[in-house]
C-alpha cells in the first residue's frame, strides 16, 4: 500500500514534478495557495503541453480561511465569427477537431489567473508576477525533458493534428514526436510569458500579446478576433453544493458538468452501500453516473442561457428520488451520447493559513486544435467542438456563447474541520473519478494515497465504437468484475494496472486539529505532492 505524504503547514499536488516544484517554491517564499497555483498553472502549461496550455481554459474553487468558497470561471466564449452558417458554408457537419476552424473560442485561462491574483492580494498575497512566472519562463526558454505521459500518448486524429499550422516545428522532431526524456524548448512561449510577467496578465487580452494573437488569428482565418479578446474577462461564480453525511461538497456550476459530480455522490450516498470495494459499490456508482449524466445532458449549457436551475436537482428529495430508481440487481440500459474526450490537468494547493485551492486547466483534446500561433508560441484549444451545429440543440454554436465544459474542480469541507481539495482529468470520466476517490476516502476509510492509487473504472462509450462499456483496470478483484458482468454491465478490461485514460487524480486533506496536510497526486501521471 502506498504511503500518504504528510506536510506540516502547506502542500501542493500536480501531475508533473516541475509544476509541483514551482508551487512549493512560491510557498517557501511566503506566497499563499492562490499564488502557488498561478505558478503551477504557468509551469504545467510548459511542461505538459499535451494536456493544457495558456491557449485554453481554467476553473477555480477557492476556500478562504473563514469558510467562504468562491468560484472563478475562466472559459472563453465563441468568437464573433463563429456562426453555424459559417461552418455549414464550409460543408462541415460538425466543428472539426484540428486546425484553425477548431479554434472556436477565446482562451480564458490567463484571465482566470488574473482574477485569482486579485483575490490573492485581497487575502494578503504580495509576491510579484515576475516571481510567480519565473519557473515557467525558464522551463520554456531552456527546455525540459519531455514527460513519459506525453511520449506515450497517441492523440486522436493524428494526421490532422500533425498537419495543423505550426504544430510540427513546435512539437515534432524530424516529423516525429519527441521521445521521453529528450529536452524540448518553447522559446516563443517563453517570450510571451516574459512579456506577461512584465506587462501584466491583462496584456494577453488588451496589450502587445493580444495584438500578436489577434494578427495571427486573422491570418489563420480563425473565428476568434482581437475584439473578442478585448471583450473577455473571467468572472466569479457561486459554486454548487450538497450536504452529504458529515461534509459539504462543492463543485462548479454550468457550463461545467459539476452538477453531474455532485449528483453521482448524492445519489450514491442514498444507496447506503456498506461494503468497500464490492460489486454493490461499483454497480451503485455506475448506475448513479447514468442518472447523473441523463440530467446533465439536458440541463448544462452556458450559465447565462440556463433553462433549469441546477440546484433544483440537488435537493435531498430529488437525490432520494433518483436513488430510488436504481435497481441494485440489474444494470439500467440508459443510452449516452458520445463522451466528452478531454486531456486536462487538475492541481491542488493548501497553505499555512488554510486557504485551499482546487484548479483545473485544459486545451480539451491533446494539444487542443494543434494550431500554434507563430508569433506567441501559444497552442490554441479546441473546446468549441462541444458546440452543436444544430440550432435546436442544448448547446448550439453562436457568437458569445460559452461551450459545455467537462472541467470540474472539487472541494469538500468536513464537520470536524478537515478541508479537501480534489479532482481529476479525464473528460466524461472526471465526475466518475471524483466520486470514486472521494467515496473511498470519506465513506470507506481509505487513506488519501490508497484512495487515489486504487484501480478505477469508467462508464461510457469506447472511443470510436458504438457500444457502451465499463472500462476497468486490471487490479480489480476478478470476482467483482465477473459479478458486474452478471448484472448486465458490458465489461472492457483495458489490460493495464495504471491507465492514463482513467484519470490523473489528486487529493489534499488539511486537518484542523494540527494544520497538517496529507497530499498525493496520481501514480498514473508524472507528478506528485510537495510542501513545507
Amino acid at each position: 500500500m502506498p504511503e500518504t505524504p504528510v506536510f506540516t503547514s502547506a502542500a501542493v499536488a500536480a501531475p508533473h514534478g516541475l509544476a509541483a516544484q514551482a508551487g512549493q517554491t512560491v510557498l517557501a517564499q511566503g506566497g499563499n495557495a492562490i499564488e502557488a497555483m498561478v505558478a503551477m498553472a504557468a509551469s504545467i502549461a510548459v511542461v505538459y503541453p499535451h494536456m493544457n496550455g495558456i491557449g485554453g481554459d481554467g476553473f477555480w474553487l477557492v476556500r478562504e480561511r473563514g469558510g467562504r468558497v468562491r468560484g472563478i470561471e475562466a472559459c472563453g466564449p465563441a468568437g464573433r465569427l463563429a456562426t453555424i452558417q459559417r461552418y455549414r458554408e464550409k460543408d462541415y457537419d460538425a466543428i472539426p477537431a484540428r486546425g484553425p476552424d477548431a479554434m472556436v473560442t477565446v482562451a480564458g485561462a490567463v484571465g482566470g489567473w488574473r482574477l485569482a491574483l486579485e483575490l490573492a492580494r485581497a487575502l494578503g498575497g504580495r509576491l510579484p508576477l515576475e516571481t510567480l512566472l519565473a519557473d515557467a519562463i525558464g522551463q520554456a526558454r531552456n527546455g525540459v525533458p519531455v514527460s513519459p505521459s506525453e511520449a506515450r500518448y497517441v492523440p486522436q486524429e493524428l494526421d490532422t493534428l500533425h498537419d495543423a499550422p505550426n504544430f510540427a516545428p513546435t512539437f515534432l522532431k524530424d516529423g516525429k514526436p519527441y521521445p521521453a526524456g529528450e529536452t524540448r524548448a518553447l522559446p516563443r512561449l517563453a517570450a510571451t510569458l516574459e512579456q506577461l510577467a512584465h506587462a501584466g496578465l491583462g496584456d494577453f487580452y488588451r496589450g502587445d500579446v493580444a495584438r500578436e494573437i489577434g494578427a495571427d488569428l486573422e491570418r489563420l482565418r480563425a473565428p476568434v478576433t482581437r475584439a473578442d479578446l478585448e471583450a473577455y474577462a473571467a468572472v466569479e461564480r457561486a459554486p454548487l453544493s450538497i450536504r452529504r453525511r458529515d461534509a459539504t461538497l462543492y463543485n462548479f456550476p454550468p457550463p461545467t458538468q459539476g452538477l453531474a459530480a455532485l449528483l453521482i455522490l448524492g445519489i450514491f450516498d442514498r444507496l447506503t452501500i456498506a461494503e468497500a470495494e464490492s460489486t454493490a459499490q461499483y454497480h451503485g456508482l455506475i448506475e448513479a453516473t447514468k442518472r447523473a449524466f441523463a440530467i446533465r445532458d439536458r440541463v448544462v449549457t452556458d450559465f447565462g442561457r440556463l433553462r433549469h436551475d441546477p440546484a433544483a436537482f440537488l435537493t435531498p428529495e430529488r437525490l432520494a428520488r433518483e436513488a430510488a430508481q436504481i435497481d441494485m440487481g440489474r444494470a439500467a440500459r440508459v443510452p449516452l451520447p458520445d463522451p466528452g474526450h478531454g486531456d486536462t490537468v487538475w492541481m491542488g494547493a493548501i497553505d499555512k493559513d488554510g486557504l485551499a485551492v482546487s484548479y483545473i486547466q485544459s486545451v480539451y483534446w491533446e494539444y487542443g486544435s494543434g494550431t500554434v500561433l507563430p508569433a506567441t508560441g501559444i497552442c490554441w484549444q479546441n473546446r468549441g467542438m462541444s458546440f452543436s451545429l444544430d440550432p435546436e440543440a442544448v448547446n448550439p454554436l453562436e457568437p458569445g456563447r460559452r461551450p459545455f465544459h467537462t472541467l470540474i474542480p472539487a472541494l469538500a469541507c468536513f464537520d470536524d474541520g478537515r478541508v479537501m481539495s480534489y479532482g481529476s482529468m479525464g473528460g466524461d470520466g472526471q465526475p466518475q473519478f471524483q466520486a470514486q476517490i472521494f467515496s473511498r476516502y470519506a465513506d470507506y476509510g481509505m487513506s488519501v494515497a490508497d484512495a487515489v492509487d486504487a484501480p478505477r473504472l469508467l462508464y461510457g462509450r469506447t472511443w470510436g465504437a458504438p457500444s457502451l462499456s465499463v472500462k476497468v483496470e486490471d487490479r480489480f478483484d476478478p470476482a467483482c468484475i465477473a459479478a458486474l458482468g452478471r448484472l448486465g454491465h458490458e465489461i472492457e478490461e483495458l489490460g493495464g494496472s495504471y491507465i492514463d485514460s482513467l484519470g490523473h487524480a489528486g487529493m489534499l486533506v488539511r486537518h484542523a486539529r494540527n494544520g497538517r496536510i496529507e497530499a498525493i497526486h496520481d501514480p498514473r501521471s508524472d507528478g506528485g505532492a510537495l510542501g513545507l
